[in-house]
């Protein structure tokens, strides 16, 4: 088991859990790790989203990576997609994107892409751990003289990704423009808070926005993709179209139709399966997505001849089927959608404006589009536990028999899934099923127990 990195890099509390020390480690053994997979001096990609702790984390980044004798090229504040963009578009041998995605303010993390801009695989996340615990080996990584690295600024890099997106949906949404549709923005007082803006004006669509005024520590805060609570109320009291939500790094995005009702991550991924499908754009005819897709997704995939391919949970395993397979769409339900033909990771503003390539093209409200896929109820309840027995709840027999009792009592007609959070001290507990209330108070149940027994 991995110590430090998780299923989405290293993510703690910035300063004292995630402390510039560590942070330094974490830069020098990365850089030495690509350096010694391309056998170059290493130039790495700098990016991070608005929370208060980004520059003191940066600072420590840079530190390391030159200390190793590695060159950087600091991006500033930049959505996590637009970093991994750019690392590929200009070659460099790595890229790191300082952010915490969803969580509040105080978290910060470090997650690496490769020279291809997809997140490193786990092997190289160990090989940089076995590095960061070793002094010897730290100290005989250190550049010295002419040797030492050098820092640059390239935060003017942004633009490039800017003409990237507009170039993919100026054609089609310039056609097919609507007049009368409105949407409403919320970038989570984060990463896509400048970035959203100037390419949603390029395109001429009518917007307005909200959440865009970050001070660093309101990213996240009571907005954003993981809290819909405003967005919901401004798009039906405004009368808009369509309400997009983003969350604080910018690779996800969830949305709202006009009646206010949600369009998660799985309702886009069955509007662009039969879209792309429709084209004759969908690879393989298949879609991919987790463990923890709706029931519905499934049998919506069924029904429209969809080869429907799930993987444990976390985007990066998503790509990883991707790549094996030949695919070129798969995502989470939670709005990481990946959009292979354009970019290997979860794009929330590309997959904003895919959503809003559809309905123009196809002339639809979004409240129409979202019947697409029948939705069945689902609930997930986290228990919160002791951080060092969260991966325990299966070595407990009560716990076991009552996730087993509750499997037998919803085969056929729901689904139960329990699964360790790889972020935070939870174990989630989500099922699926015809009743949203029986559903809850049975979750709720089995939380409370693996919270009691693992607390």
């Amino acid at each position: 088991m991995r110590k430090y990195f998780e299923t989405d890099g290293i993510r703690r509390i910035a300063n004292t859990e995630l402390s510039p020390s560590l942070v330094f480690k974490v830069a020098k053994a990365g850089a030495a790790v690509f350096s010694r997979r391309t056998g170059n001096v290493p130039t790495i990609f700098i990016g991070r989203d608005t929370r208060i702790s980004g520059t003191l984390i940066e600072s420590s980044m840079i530190a390391g990576f030159l200390s190793y004798g590695a060159n950087v090229k600091t991006l500033g504040v930049i959505p996590t997609p637009a970093v991994a963009y750019l690392t590929k578009k200009y070659s460099a041998d790595a890229s790191v994107v300082i952010s915490a995605s969803h969580n509040t303010f105080e978290f910060n993390g470090v997650k690496y892409f490769s020279n291809k801009g997809m997140k490193i695989p786990d092997e190289l996340e160990e090989e940089i751990e076995e590095i960061m615990d070793s002094d010897t080996q730290l100290s005989e990584l250190t550049a010295v003289a002419e040797k030492i690295g050098v820092a640059e600024n390239a935060e003017y890099m942004v633009n490039d990704y800017i003409d990237f997106i507009v170039g993919i949906f100026h054609e089609s949404i310039t056609k097919n423009n609507r007049e009368d549709f409105r949407v409403l923005i919320d970038t989570a007082n984060g990463a896509t808070s400048f970035v959203a803006e100037k390419i949603y004006n390029r395109l001429g669509i009518k917007f307005d926005i909200i959440n865009n005024s970050p001070n660093g520590v309101n990213i996240n805060k009571n907005c954003g993709s993981t809290h819909l609570e405003m967005l919901k109320e401004k798009v039906v009291e405004g009368k808009y179209n369509l309400g997009i939500a983003y969350d604080g790094d910018g690779d996800r995005c969830l949305a709202v139709d006009e009646k206010g009702e949600v369009i998660d991550g799985d309702v886009m991924l069955a509007i662009a399966s039969k879209y792309l499908k429709e084209n004759g754009k969908l690879a393989n005819d298949t879609l991919v997505a987790t463990v923890m897709s709706n029931l519905g997704l499934n049998k919506f995939s069924e029904k429209n001849e969809i080869n429907f391919k799930q993987t444990k949970v976390g985007d990066r395993y998503v790509l990883e089927e991707m790549l094996k397979n030949g695919y070129n769409l798969g995502g989470e339900q939670s709005g990481h959608i990946i959009f292979l033909d354009y970019n290997p990771t979860g794009d929330g503003i590309l997959t904003s404006l895919m959503l809003l390539r559809i309905l123009f093209e196809k002339n639809q409200l979004a409240s129409e589009a979202r019947k697409i896929v029948n939705i069945y109820p689902q609930v997930l309840i986290n228990a919160r536990v002791n951080s060092d027995k969260k991966y325990d709840y299966d070595k407990d027999k009560e716990i076991m028999d009552n996730i087993e009792k509750l499997e037998k009592e919803f085969y056929g007609n729901g689904r139960v899934l329990i699964r360790t959070s790889g972020t935070e001290p939870l174990v989630r507990v989500m099922i699926e099923g015809e009743n949203q209330e029986y559903i809850t108070e049975k979750a709720k149940e089995l939380a409370s127990l693996i919270e009691k027994k693992l607390k």
